[in-house]
């Protein structure tokens, strides 16, 4: 995929994992035990959410190219 979409990475105590998730795809998110490995799999779940919003023909945002603004 090739898509520039925002991806926050941040550690769950809960999970005990990383945390990786795409704000601007609702309920995009992957986890895994290293960095690397939770960057991995949000760029699967990326292109799932891709390819099952296209199946379904729902609108695809169009990646901000910025940071986004949390208050």
């Amino acid at each position: 995929m090739n898509a520039k979409y925002e991806i926050l990475l941040y550690w769950s105590d809960d999970d005990q994992s990383f945390i990786a998730e795409v704000p601007e795809l609702p309920g995009c998110i992957a986890h895994g035990p290293t960095q690397l490995t939770a960057l991995e799999n949000i760029q699967v779940a990326m292109d799932l959410w891709i390819k099952t919003a296209r199946a379904a023909s729902r609108d695809i945002p169009q990646p901000k190219g910025r940071k986004l603004l949390y208050a």
